[in-house]
């Protein structure tokens, strides 16, 4: 790959510059405020996948005094030949006047060979105001682009498009907070046209981050699914001596009490490890969230009714997916009988399945206090794990909402992901095949049997798959 090219972000103050290189270079750590001069100095954010920098983004201070700039360049200058090098005159006679700091510091990587976004607010009127600047930025010969960044509510693009095609090559629109993902590769194509020598870098830099795109989906999905199997297993354990009596109701009812709540604390920090994952995937290392607690109603139903009826998967769905989860593990039966039951085994293994399914679907319970008593005098108390596949998909459409707004959100975004409860239609676009290896998976883990490599990767597909149903289904609902 060739060397990786510098991208100016340039324009006026607290016109969305610093949002827009926190978007392009996936960073949000770089500071966003609304008061203008939050970009003091030049700063460089490259963005790289792994470990090749792909291009760089500089963030740089606004415009002050364009005209002035502009008044001492045409006064300079004799001809349209000799415009660069009296923008490089401009900058070494005047680095050291406060009065022009900030136009020296966002000309000095044009001057190095960077090329030019140009932002704009496209929510405020165009002024003429703005000439003086895109004036000064076409002297430098550049590459150049403009974005229209609309930030309020009002919207004069259509002026401001017609205005800067008369200086710019490019000119687009682009939000630096709501823009999807292929708009983000659009801007890297449109540079490659407009300088040869980045084209095929360029080219280059967009298969990456596609690439990388598709790797983070299928990383997601391994991460859900990991956390899916840790909860569905998980038991909270006590071990006692002999001498420590806990045979009588009262005992029994405290424990489980003390167990218990160990093990729903437990759940809710496996599911937040779980969205933290998630976010740092994407490189979201700051996102302020707010989303419903995952709770419990009572002792004898672990969810309310709200939350049963926004994630959990229908009666009708279970009993599908376990039927064909149960008349897979029925083969095994047709195998010990050499075939003679023509079958018979995994119809009757995929009634149980889906019997089971329908079961345990029905009511999410809450997992039961299970006391053991071992050798050398030990006694263990268990609590748990969960024996509803109901409280697995629940969390999965909880991981799965979470990932979609995550993988949609533009690292220019400030505000409070609020999660609120969807609910569970999407699901139903799910294959037979995803369906079974997710019902038979949970089936394994509720029954504390082995699951084994293959079905892991069948169970991490099929989670893979719902990622992709979800992402259907919020677009169709868009």
């Amino acid at each position: 790959m060739n060397s990786a090219p510098n991208f100016a972000v340039v324009g006026h103050p607290n016109k969305g510059k610093s949002s827009i290189v926190a978007t392009l270079s996936q960073n949000d750590a770089i500071a966003i405020a609304l008061e203008p001069g939050t970009t003091r100095s030049s700063q460089s954010y490259p963005l790289s996948v792994d470990g090749k920098i792909l291009y760089t983004l500089v963030d740089t201070p606004g415009f002050q005094r364009p005209r002035k700039v502009l008044e001492w360049l045409e006064a300079h200058s004799v001809s349209a030949s000799d415009h660069s090098d009296t923008l490089k005159a401009f900058v070494g006679q005047h680095k050291d006047d406060e009065r022009f700091t900030d136009e020296c510091e966002l000309l000095q990587p044009l001057i190095e060979g960077a090329g030019i976004i140009y932002v704009v607010d496209g929510s405020v009127p165009y002024s003429a105001q703005h000439e003086a600047e895109m004036t000064i930025l076409r002297w430098t010969g550049r590459p150049s682009l403009a974005l229209i960044n609309t930030i309020g509510l009002e919207d004069y693009s259509d002026t401001w498009q017609a205005a800067l095609g008369q200086f710019f090559q490019v000119v687009r629109k682009f939000n630096a907070v709501r823009a999807p993902f292929e708009q983000h590769l659009s801007l890297l194509r449109a540079f490659g046209q407009l300088e040869p020598q980045w084209e095929k870098t360029l080219n280059q830099a967009t298969q990456y981050l596609s690439k990388q795109r598709q790797q983070r989906r299928s990383q997601s999905a391994s991460i859900v699914a990991k956390a899916l199997s840790d909860m569905m297993s998980y038991q909270e354990k006590r071990t006692f001596a002999q001498h420590e009596n806990v045979s009588s109701d009262s005992d029994q009812g405290e424990l489980a009490g003390k167990l218990s709540k160990c093990w729903y604390e437990h759940q809710r920090e496996r599911e937040q490890s779980l969205r933290k994952s998630i976010e740092h995937l994407y490189q979201h290392q700051r996102i302020r969230r707010q989303e419903t607690e995952l709770n419990w109603h009572s002792a004898q139903d672990l969810f309310s009714q709200d939350s049963r009826q926004q994630w959990a998967v229908s009666r009708r769905y279970l009993v599908t997916a376990g039927f064909g989860a149960g008349a897979i593990g029925g083969v095994s039966i047709d195998a010990l009988t050499f075939g003679a039951s023509l079958g018979t085994g995994a119809l009757l293994g995929g009634f149980m399945g889906a019997a089971g399914s329908y079961y345990y679907g029905a009511k999410l319970l809450s997992p039961a206090l299970k006391i053991a008593s071992f050798g050398k005098g030990l006694t263990t108390a268990m609590f748990g794990p969960v024996q509803d596949s109901q409280f697995a998909y629940i969390v999965l459409g909880r991981a799965v909402d979470h990932w979609w707004h995550i993988s949609h959100r533009n690292h220019a975004g400030r505000d409070l992901l609020d999660l609120v409860q969807g609910d569970n239609h999407w699901i139903e676009g799910l294959d037979k095949d995803s369906r079974r290896s997710i019902q038979r998976t949970l089936d394994k883990i509720r029954k504390q049997q082995p699951t084994d490599e293959s079905l892991q990767q069948r169970f991490t597909e099929a989670v893979q798959e719902c990622l992709a149903v979800y992402e259907k289904w919020r677009a169709d609902k868009a």
